[in-house]
């Protein structure tokens, strides 16, 4: 399995020097090469194959959070189940919060640029900070209490085992540590904590805190790719114990379900709680009036908060006394699920009146298109940033300090709790690898985020999944790009590569290529295979095909593995008809044309010199198409094939992108109807560059367009028009606008 797993890789990176320059006649071969060979634990259908395997990681934490030192402090205990059917001699954890050591690669291998007018915040980044911020590792353990040897590399320590362990075999063993919380408003970050000076307060959205254990599987063995800050994480499933300690006038919200509320709630806050469990609308738990004043009274005892979270990847949580709680409930297949938002004041009215609201929308949507929402909650953060979790995201969307909030702040919010709680499905429970392959998770994800936005609001101004919005980074320079096969660390344009292009792709795919009723079939099928799983990029290409028998190696090729784009050109129509007296009229016709070239090139003789000349030299674009030519035929007159009135329409497509697409042609016909023709992309299977087809046809035609409804994202407007038609750029297109 190694070796076909290098094959694999090596004939990857190949494929970046093919999505450079596309090979001449390889578009609608088969991907058989490309895609790792199946076996018994991943299938040719794209399924889980009859010897499937994950590993199980189980884990009991205690934590700490310090409100006065901003620190974390924490023991753990892991059970590590081994169901691979390989002996393990040691472990892999993740240690993310290394990323921010001083000394870490994140900061040693990123570019950096001066320019004379730096601003503070680009000034601080080029210094970088001179305290620690990585894990502190204080001890590991075995169950006996012995000390067990670990080496850190960076990001990842190994933990060496006492004895081999087999399969079906567990280890446990402990870890304590500590570090001190990131400033995410002077360092970065996806976890950290906020400082709000008006009131002295700290906000902590609180994740990557504990060192987790790394995937095994099939694929790669360990999952030990360094984090170096975009490529995010992949992590195996287990069941979660987890009690945080924080000052007791604190709000948390967390992944799982709370198991003590009579220790940490107010009597109220628990009826209102389960108040909101049957309500249609968000009832608010903690007011912004019982914020206001502990914001000025902070309390110095502490409680413990305990969260239960079963067969999760990841666990995480925000804590404050600055958090507004509210929540709904939500019938997803009969099982009620609670849509909650924690957010601080100065988010409000935003947050009270869209956050849990847009939850409510997202968990509804989301499970029509995958799988039913398994867990019991879902929550809405924000935390002026964007970022996901199991049942858990912080999102921005905070409005001015009067509480005015512009359409485009309300819009962005929205997007980005449907981007982040849609997370939740893509990769929380269809749990991709998301250090290798950021599209598996943003792309999937943003493509079910644009279905959410527009059955939240029908007329609602996606920024993504419509094909025409790609158009402007796919018509870009092919210097600044890479295939959407691309470990997400080498990935040039991220928002463009990793979102948008493959969410546009699959909107293309469902509304153009299959239709929706098999998209969304084949879609649904991968969901449900692979939720609680590790998909691979091959489990989902070939999900898709299986589940539908359309043959999509092409498109695969094409949009995935490739930097072309699509730009297929009109280059002719030629109108042919069967008539006696089109011979003599078009005969005069000539006789005029080419008295006319006769002015502008014609010999002394008076005769037309068309030495030099091509055919659309003689006869213009808008005249061929007016004029037809006599269609000769041996046929008899009385030969049923014979139609007098039928017109014979030959169009010549050129496809000057490289990418293979289907063909939407719109006839516009003379008395003012039209009628749409939808060509799959199989047309391009014998010449990829050019092909002719003819139409016949009852009426005459007045002009042919393609792509009449942008549904291709063909990046070349201009050429869509046959006879041609002036298409107004962009910039003039502005300045018409603002006139």
């Amino acid at each position: 399995m190694k070796i076909n797993v290098i094959f694999v890789a090596i004939f990857l990176i190949s494929l970046e020097g093919y999505g450079q320059e596309s090979v001449k006649g390889r578009k609608f071969e088969q991907m058989e090469t490309m895609l790792p060979t199946p076996n018994s634990y991943r299938t040719a259908s794209g399924a889980p194959g009859h010897e499937y395997w994950q590993q199980k990681a189980d884990y009991v934490i205690d934590v700490e959070l310090d409100d006065e030192n901003q620190t974390i402090s924490g023991f753990e205990v892991i059970t590590y189940t081994n169901n691979s059917p390989d002996l393990l001699s040691y472990f892999w954890l993740q240690l993310e919060q290394n990323m921010r050591n001083v000394d870490s690669d994140s900061y040693s291998t990123a570019n950096s640029y001066i320019n004379q007018d730096i601003t503070e915040g680009r000034l601080k980044s080029l210094i970088g900070h001179s305290f620690d911020l990585g894990f502190n590792i204080l001890e590991v353990k075995d169950m006996k209490g012995n000390d067990l040897p670990y080496t850190i590399n960076k990001t990842m320590m190994r933990v060496n085992l006492p004895e081999t362990i087999h399969k079906g075999q567990q280890f446990i063993f402990s870890v304590k540590w500590n570090y001190n919380i990131n400033d995410r408003k002077a360092v970065g970050g996806r976890s950290g904590m906020e400082f709000f000076p008006e009131d002295g307060n700290y906000l902590y959205t609180i994740a990557q805190f504990f060192p987790r254990m790394a995937v095994y599987d099939d694929v790669n063995g360990w999952q030990n790719k360094q984090f170096l800050g975009r490529g995010e994480f992949t992590l195996p499933f287990g069941d979660y114990k987890v009690r945080i300690t924080v000052p007791s006038d604190h709000i948390i919200a967390a992944t799982g379900e709370l198991q003590n509320p009579e220790e940490v709630l107010t009597v109220e806050q628990i009826a209102l709680f389960d108040k909101a469990k049957t309500s249609s609308e968000p009832v608010i738990i903690v007011s912004q009036e019982e914020v206001e004043k502990k914001e000025k009274e902070k309390a110095k005892d502490k409680k413990v908060w305990e969260y239960h979270a079963d067969n999760v990847r990841d666990f995480a949580f925000g804590s404050s006394r600055k958090l507004i709680w509210d929540a709904m409930g939500v019938n997803i297949a009969g099982k009620p699920v609670m849509a909650m938002s924690y957010y601080p004041k100065e988010a409000n009215p935003l947050y009270e009146e869209y956050s849990t609201r847009v939850v409510a929308q997202t968990l509804k949507t989301y499970s029509k298109y995958t799988i039913d929402y398994p867990y019991p909650v879902a929550i809405s953060v924000e935390a002026s940033n964007g970022m996901e979790y199991p049942m858990i995201c912080f999102n921005y969307g905070r409005p001015n300090k009067d509480g005015v909030y512009s359409d485009r702040l309300k819009r962005g919010m929205i997007s980005v709790i449907i981007h982040e709680v849609g997370h939740n499905f893509f990769p929380m429970i269809i749990n991709s690898d998301e250090r290798q392959w950021s599209w598996m998770d943003e792309g999937l994800n943003t493509f079910v985020q644009y279905l959410t936005e527009q059955e939240w609001d029908p007329n609602y101004p996606s920024r993504r999944g419509p094909p025409e919005k790609i158009v402007p980074y796919m018509k870009g320079s092919k210097d600044y790009m890479v295939p959407i096969m691309t470990n997400s660390e080498q990935v040039k344009q991220f928002g463009s590569n990793a979102y948008a292009k493959p969410a546009t792709a699959l909107n293309i795919l469902r509304e153009t290529i299959m239709g929706p009723e098999l998209f969304d079939y084949a879609f649904k099928e991968y969901s449900k295979r692979w939720a609680f799983k590790h998909p691979s990029p091959a489990d989902f290409f070939r999900t898709m095909e299986d589940a539908s028998a359309v043959d999509l190696d092409w498109f695969w090729k094409g949009w995935f593995y490739t930097t072309d784009n699509v730009d297929i050109e009109v280059a002719d129509v030629t109108w042919y008809k069967y008539d006696d007296q089109i011979e003599e009229e078009a005969t005069v016709s000539n006789k005029k044309r080419q008295k006319k070239k006769k002015k502008e090139g014609g010999d002394e003789s008076g005769r037309i010199n068309t030495k030099g000349f091509t055919p659309d030299d003689i006869i213009s674009p808008k005249e061929k198409l007016l004029i037809p030519i006599p269609l000769k035929t041996t046929l008899s007159e009385t030969d049923e094939l014979i139609n007098a009135d039928q017109n014979y329409y030959e169009v010549k497509l050129k496809n000057q992108g490289g990418l293979v697409m289907p063909v939407i042609l719109q006839f516009n016909f003379r008395d003012g109807s039209s009628e749409i023709k939808l060509i799959p992309a199989e047309i391009w299977r014998q010449n990829e560059d050019e092909v002719t087809k003819v139409f016949v046809l009852d009426k005459e035609l007045e002009n042919v367009v393609l792509d009449p409804f942008k549904e291709t994202a063909d990046v070349n407007e201009a050429n869509n028009h046959f006879p041609p038609k002036e298409i107004p750029s962009d910039f003039q297109r502005y300045k018409e606008n603002n006139k």
